[in-house]
């Protein structure tokens, strides 16, 4: 998928969003379905290290560790994707135990408050995993972090804590970000 392919459907979400935002209860349902997009979506911008790509048939895992808040809307978001040939599948966890999330190469994580978060994103720091956060649900951050930027969902990328942990980011999608840290 191109990034002009990829902006084009989260302007479409964003689109439906801003057309949704009569109640706040409607504004607030639209935002968690361009998160919900966006989530398989960076799967197409990361490069893990080979060790940790997916083998052969087997899918790239989108992890959800701790609160869930997209629920089915993400299983079928992620069932439209396919990246080199490897479907995304959502797995699901209640904590992140070492012995659980491996296998993890997207790791949405939302604990039930800030410290469960960042216990849980130490948990993956020696894993090549992309983490992301969000800061609707509180101020821990990963390597990426979903804000709001003048009433729009955004991201932030923290492109050194992923060079890191072995993950690379597309240019393509550092480009979208609205800060990048290096």
């Amino acid at each position: 998928m191109t990034a002009e392919r990829f902006l084009s459907a989260a302007c479409g979400a964003l689109a439906a969003a801003w057309l949704l935002a009569a109640s706040p209860a409607c504004a607030q349902a639209s935002e968690q379905a361009v998160k919900t997009a966006f989530l398989p979506k960076f799967a197409r911008y990361i490069e893990l290290a080979p060790a940790a790509q997916p083998a052969a048939g087997q899918p790239y895992y989108l992890c959800i560790l701790g609160r869930d808040p997209f629920g089915q809307q993400l299983d079928r978001a992620a069932a439209s994707e396919v990246i080199d040939g490897h479907a995304v599948a959502v797995r699901r966890f209640a904590d992140a135990s070492p012995a659980a999330v491996g296998g993890c190469h997207i790791a949405f994580v939302a604990g039930a408050n800030d410290q469960a978060t960042v216990a849980m994103l130490l948990t993956l720091r020696r894993q090549p995993t992309l983490t992301v956060t969000d800061a609707r649900i509180g101020k821990a951050h990963g390597m990426i972090h979903f804000v709001l930027a003048d009433g729009r969902v955004r991201f932030e990328i923290d492109n050194a804590g992923a060079a890191k942990r072995g993950v690379t980011i597309s240019s393509r999608l550092l480009a979208l970000a609205v800060q990048v840290k290096q």
